[in-house]
């Protein structure tokens, strides 16, 4: 393997840079960077620390290459979605009604879709990492001190002991299990969101989904879709995923119900237990308020936890917080400065995409003793792959009516798009807000529908360019796309100023 060194040479007048070979089997084990964790922000990280020219490693289990993301979350779960989409006939059943699906699924089906794509994004990353000279360190990582790390296999035997001038912490997250209920995830009545991408999880005709967040509602939509398959979503809170646009949410809620979703919102779960008052074994779902919950199945999604519980971050004097997360400051760097962490260890926004920027900058921050300046790039797009999707960036209707801006909408109807007639696409609008004072500029953007985590990107980089709706209005945009949406929902806005 070859990593770029610092030395640098010059050919026919054309600068170039010589390379120094380092090999994954080196005895030498000592790194400039040692990433712990191979997810988005652990594979950012290190690619962008050998690209500074850096010796870098990772270490990660050897069958959690591309970490949490690729085997148990982003790429699983949409996976997942996709899959249903396909055997639901969902995106034809427009034209084609009941009769263009697969009136019976497995999850053999599914997980035969998931498995292969979840094996090539693990090959990709390898291929990524090994190409530019990082080490791959098949284990799970312990400090010894605050510059050595002991390599364990899976049965805890010690494979050797790394040193480091710096560490970049990317393990992830898990999801929370109550204590109280623990056992229960050892039987097919409880789930969590890991469990339920496994050949042994059975499709359940009445799923309860206790958690609305974005990972419950998110199976809760997908599995209310599955032919047979009856969905209860229950939470504590008033409402679904309170920090999205309320139109989008109406539409989320009404293209379930159709589907025979029921939701009870304000309720508080009192217990778990599996009952036999029918004849066979069932999950009841307790409440607070009295009511009771039946199903075949639980899945349990509230909350996640920090992996960092196995690092032993006090022989290092570094403390996570009760949900095992690590408190960093603007440059990623912890209380201990040459150990930084990024991602889903950190808290909020836990995405994909931003966990790959902070990996990126981590490491940036970390080489660069200059004291550069974060990004101040405030407008990150969400994408929340539900059934339909919803993606949004920048500013809500609740959040300008609370800090009392002036604002306008315009709204595009799928179902009015040529793009949508031809796609079948009765649910889906894009929603724009905008100053209602000149100059016009752009607020927010909420889409909901096919694609809406591909036509963010366009109001994404006008809110980033500070543009204005007018930008809308004179662009041209290809014909018939669903893209096409941006342009009719600020001409939209535009006639309502009028």
């Amino acid at each position: 393997m070859w990593m770029r060194g610092r030395t640098r040479g010059f050919l026919h007048g054309t600068k170039i840079e010589k390379y120094t070979r380092f090999s994954s089997s080196s005895t030498s084990n000592l790194y400039d960077l040692v990433v712990i964790g191979s997810g988005p922000s652990g594979q950012k990280g290190a690619i962008n620390a050998a690209k500074m020219g850096k010796r870098v490693a990772v270490v990660d289990a050897p069958t959690l290459l591309g970490g949490v993301c690729v085997h148990l979350g982003t790429i699983p779960s949409k996976t997942f979605r996709e899959a249903v989409l396909h055997y639901t006939g969902y995106r034809s059943r427009a034209f084609y009604g009941g009769t263009y699906k697969q009136t019976k699924i497995s999850i053999e089906d599914i997980m035969d879709r998931v498995q292969s794509v979840a094996s090539m994004q693990a090959e990709l990353i390898r291929h990524q990492l090994e190409r530019n000279g990082i080490s791959i360190i098949d284990g799970k990582a312990k400090f010894v001190d605050s510059h050595k790390v002991e390599v364990l296999d899976l049965e805890g035997k010690l494979i050797k002991v790394l040193e480091a001038k710096n560490f970049l912490i990317a393990v992830g997250t898990r999801p929370v299990r109550p204590p109280q209920w623990a056992q229960l995830f050892n039987t097919n009545f409880v789930v969590d969101s890991d469990q339920i991408l496994s050949y042994n999880f059975k499709l359940p005709r009445d799923m309860i989904v206790i958690g609305s967040g974005v990972i419950g509602i998110e199976y809760a939509s997908m599995m209310c879709y599955l032919p047979g398959t009856r969905v209860t979503v229950i939470d504590s809170r008033k409402d679904l995923l309170e920090f999205v646009d309320r139109d989008i949410i109406g539409a989320l809620i009404y293209s379930m119900r159709r589907q025979g979703a029921q939701f009870k919102f304000n309720e508080k779960v009192s217990d778990i237990v599996i009952t036999n008052e029918s004849g066979r074994d069932r999950v009841q779902v307790q409440l607070e308020s009295g009511k009771r919950v039946n199903g075949d199945c639980v899945l349990y999604a509230v909350g996640r936890q920090g992996n960092t519980d196995t690092l032993n971050l006090d022989s290092i004097g570094l403390k996570p917080n009760s949900r095992g997360l690590i408190e960093v400051d603007e440059h990623f760097k912890s209380a201990v400065q040459h150990v930084s962490a990024a991602g889903d260890v950190i808290g909020f926004p836990a995405l994909a995409s931003t966990s790959m920027e902070q990996g990126r900058l981590a490491t940036h921050y970390m080489f660069n003793k200059e004291d550069v300046p974060p990004p101040t790039n405030k407008f990150l797009p969400y994408g929340i792959y539900t059934i339909p999707a919803i993606s949004m960036v920048g500013k809500t209707e609740q959040e300008l009516t609370a800090q009392k801006v002036p604002y306008e909408i315009g709204i595009a109807k799928f179902e009015e798009l040529a793009k949508g007639q031809m796609m079948g696409a009765k649910d889906g609008f894009l929603k724009m807000i905008f100053s209602s004072q000149p100059p016009h500029n752009l607020l927010g953007c909420s889409v909901i529908g096919e694609s809406a985590a591909e036509i963010i990107h366009i109001a994404q980089a006008v809110l980033v360019l500070n543009g204005t709706i007018e930008y809308f209005r004179d662009a041209t945009f290809n014909f018939p796309t669903y893209a096409e949406a941006c342009r009719i929902a600020a001409l939209d806005g535009i006639n309502r100023l009028k």
